[in-house]
């Protein structure tokens, strides 16, 4: 006599093929995902600018005048231009020893966007982990 082999019952579900899908997806996620973040963040005020208080954390100050020149608020050498690489190594450095720091960056008002957001992807890569903008309070509000 011979012995058939048992089937399955039919409410048992072979997940071996979820299993291929769900790998496939997860490469597909993780190679995508970091092209998805290529813009720079900024935290824009929600209401008007409050005045910066004093406090104890040492604050760098960037700045880009109007014909783009990049410079940085330390030293004596503070009104000279600096090259974006001493900037990125030397905030890279500042942020290395103390992470609290804060940065902030000022822009010439008729100084080309391109040249602030330049400056904001140098920080960025510096890791900085957020930028301040610094600005000229309003004269009056009903001008």
């Amino acid at each position: 006599m011979r012995r058939h082999k048992r089937k399955p019952p039919m409410s048992a579900i072979n997940v071996v093929p979820y299993i291929d899908v769900m790998l496939v997806l997860l490469i597909i996620f993780m190679v995508t995902a970091p092209l998805l973040q290529q813009g720079v963040e900024v935290d824009l005020p929600s209401a008007e600018a409050n005045a910066i208080g004093e406090s104890d954390i040492e604050t760098l100050v960037v700045t880009v005048d109007a014909e783009g020149n990049y410079y940085l608020d330390v030293g004596d050498d503070a009104d000279q231009p600096k090259e974006k690489s001493e900037i990125k190594n030397y905030v890279a450095a500042v942020l290395r020893h103390k992470p609290e720091t804060k940065v902030l960056l000022r822009g010439d008002e008729r100084v080309d966007y391109g040249k602030v957001m330049g400056a904001m992807v140098l920080l960025q890569q510096a890791g900085v982990p957020s930028v301040g903008f610094l600005t000229d309070p309003p004269e009056s509000l009903d001008q």
